[in-house]
């Protein structure tokens, strides 16, 4: 079945976006609307509206989630720091809970008694008692430059908190470090040092840390080494805390009293229409339609994707290409937006091509791309690059396909088979 997500931003589902977007945007209303809807839902509205304006900037932070989602900090060590080691949010019988935080300054303060020496500037919450979520966020002074932090309660389970936990794939997000771990008691653990944004069009760097416990909550931290998460100047060379010092904080049992008073999630609607298939069958159902019609004499050198959304490295010898496409059904409406200037091809199936520099800052990169929605919704886009991916130098004067054989692609008749 194809996906209706968009290529801008395949690895971050909605939830995930929707905890990107709490520190500067959150309002009850936006969560209810996503617990309400549910999580598929929710992803067709957010693909809809990012795909008025569909680039080919593809993975914006969010996306798989790595998105600075809340932020948070503590410290080992320092004036109320939780001290480093693996101190799970986790219950167990063994780790009293204690009463339950009822009020915003009860969620300050467990923050402000995990942080190091320092100043907690301007603390805000966000606290809901319908909504399964809870965030604190602040700047931190600890005498070296103002960070902003923050850190977000949520009840998350099943594949919406695996995707929150699995580092992003280098090739689309660019990061310095990543590392997952299981912990003992089955908590899934996602340390990440990178940028806020992916193609570093400014240097302000992200580093979080994303618990998700296994009986059903996440922790998620985030600090940055300016005092706002965008659009701020830099105001020190790091964030202040440390990956050990991110991993104390999201694993500290401080935080299990406010997550085990979060409201239970209503259960998600029934599915309808069964035999659908999963996103890794899609992700699958993709790869080799486009493996298919790939040219004579070019190699796969290597591959990605999520769902509707399909990228992969080109080798024909002459320099690495990077090629992505991305499949969506129900696309019909959005037709005069997204085809102003398309040219409608006999069967009736809109056609649109572009030539232009990469949209990640990077001199040199070239973006070769054909868009084609097709009568029934459908809608095939497929871009290529002369660079191995959208943030490194240029491999190559050109991409590897040609503008003649990405619209081949892109209208060929496999893509009304496909699943």
């Amino acid at each position: 079945m194809p996906s209706e997500k968009t290529y801008e931003e395949p690895i971050d589902d909605e939830f995930g976006e929707a905890l990107r977007r709490t520190g500067e945007t959150f309002t009850p209303r936006d969560r209810a609307a996503l617990v309400d809807a549910g999580l598929s839902r929710g992803r067709r509205r957010v693909a809809r509206r990012r795909l008025v304006a569909v680039t080919g900037s593809t993975f914006a932070l969010a996306a798989m989630g790595i998105g600075g989602a809340y932020g948070g900090w503590l410290l080992g060590g320092g004036q109320g720091g939780v001290q480093g080691g693996e101190m799970s949010v986790a219950a167990s019988a063994s780790t009293p809970t204690g009463p339950a935080p009822s009020t915003e300054a009860d969620l300050i303060a467990i923050l402000t008694g995990l942080l190091p020496d320092g100043e907690l500037k301007n603390p805000t919450t966000n606290k809901s008692d319908t909504v399964a979520f809870s965030s604190v966020r602040a700047v931190f002074d600890d005498g070296k430059g103002d960070a902003a932090i923050s850190i977000g309660l949520s009840r998350a389970d099943g594949a919406e908190a695996e995707q929150q936990v699995n580092c992003p794939d280098k090739v689309l997000i660019g990061f310095d470090s990543c590392a997952e771990t299981e912990l003992a008691d089955g908590s899934r653990l996602m340390v990440f040092q990178g940028y806020e944004y992916p193609d570093r069009r400014v240097d302000t760097k992200l580093w979080r840390a994303v618990l998700a416990t296994a009986d059903g909550f996440m922790v998620d931290a985030s600090e940055y080494n300016a005092p706002a998460e965008k659009d701020a100047e830099l105001s020190r060379i790091d964030p202040p805390l440390n990956p050990a010092q991110l991993k104390a904080l999201v694993t500290s049992h401080e935080w299990r009293p406010a997550l085990n008073e979060l409201p239970t999630r209503p259960p998600a609607p029934p599915a309808t229409g069964g035999g659908s298939e999963t996103s890794a069958e899609a992700e699958l159902n993709v790869r080799d339609t486009l493996v298919s019609l790939l040219p004579a004499g070019v190699e796969v050198a290597g591959e990605g994707g999520q769902e509707g959304f399909v990228y992969l490295v080109l080798d024909d010898g002459k320099g690495l290409s990077y090629v992505q496409v991305n499949v969506q059904s129900g696309m019909s409406d959005d037709a005069d937006v997204l085809f102003p200037d398309a040219t409608t091809l006999p069967d009736g199936t809109l056609l649109q091509t572009s030539k232009k520099a990469g949209e990640k800052g990077i001199d040199g990169i070239k973006m070769w791309t054909a868009d084609t929605l097709r009568p029934d919704g459908l809608r095939v886009v497929i871009s290529a690059f002369n660079a191995a991916d959208q943030v490194t130098p240029a491999t190559r004067e050109n991409p590897a396909l040609t503008m003649k054989q990405l619209t081949a692609i892109a209208t060929s008749p496999k893509w009304l088979t496909h699943p």
